[in-house]
């Protein structure tokens, strides 16, 4: 936000101020960030969240390129809602673009979307508060999060990210039964969670459930869990937690 990474908490970004990180000395340093999840936490792709951009104003490429620089690859949310924004998001160096609930006009997009990208180049991000699915208006209102995702997938995604917005900084772990259901429903999808990962016990839980990869800050900048922990988790088969985050 602002050319700062933020430290969200309970999705009320009005609050969010820059991220002060056990890996970075100077607060907010999105750059340093980047470098200290890939050469300090081993982490492969980082998830990046442009705020600005969600909340309807210009996305920060510039930053973006700054990132991309930096060897991870980049999974990013620039409040995509149409054709141009998530090619001018690839452009700038993200290798696979967010395409968001809370931003997106209809799922007519989505697949345009797909079709003009690759569906390798793009996530389906259901956006949740509460548990309760984040629907502009111009979407219909009152649709399940299972019913969400099966839209999501006959646009041609095969990639989604379940976001519960108010879980995010709490520590209080992800929806376990949510995403049980979305793989049962859809066997194939690579289903990655946020918003609530505080603990590698967490991490377990998440792949028990059937989630392939977690994004995680929190715990990331308090140090409760370091390289070796994730380490640690990757070889018990938890989620791939390559998806570093400043989350949203």
């Amino acid at each position: 936000m602002g050319g700062r990474a933020v430290w969200a908490r309970g999705g009320n970004r009005a609050a969010y101020a820059p991220v002060r990180s056990a890996l970075v000395n100077e607060p907010g340093d999105a750059v340093a960030l980047a470098r200290a999840f890939r050469r300090t936490l081993g982490c492969e792709e980082c998830y990046v969240a442009d705020l600005d951009a969600i909340m309807g104003a210009a996305p920060q490429h510039a930053l973006l390129r700054r990132l991309g620089a930096v060897g991870t690859r980049l999974l990013a949310d620039v409040g995509v809602a149409g054709l141009a924004h998530a090619g001018g998001a690839l452009a700038a160096g993200a290798d696979r673009i967010v395409v968001g609930l809370e931003t997106l006009p209809s799922f007519a997009v989505l697949a345009a979307i797909v079709q003009a990208h690759g569906r390798e180049r793009v996530v389906f991000s259901l956006d949740l508060r509460a548990g309760q699915p984040v629907i502009p208006p111009g979407l219909p209102q009152g649709v399940t999060p299972l019913a969400l995702v099966g839209e999501a997938m006959r646009a041609g995604v095969t990639a989604v990210i379940v976001l519960d917005l108010t879980r995010v900084g709490s520590g209080e772990g992800v929806d376990l039964t949510l995403g049980t259901a979305i793989r049962r429903a859809h066997p194939g999808v690579e289903l990655l969670v946020g918003g609530g990962i505080a603990s590698a016990a967490h991490l377990r839980a998440a792949a028990a459930a059937g989630y392939d990869g977690a994004l995680v800050a929190s715990a990331l900048h308090d140090g409760t869990l370091d390289a070796a922990s994730l380490e640690a988790a990757r070889r018990l088969g938890a989620p791939r937690v390559d998806h570093a985050s400043d989350s949203r």
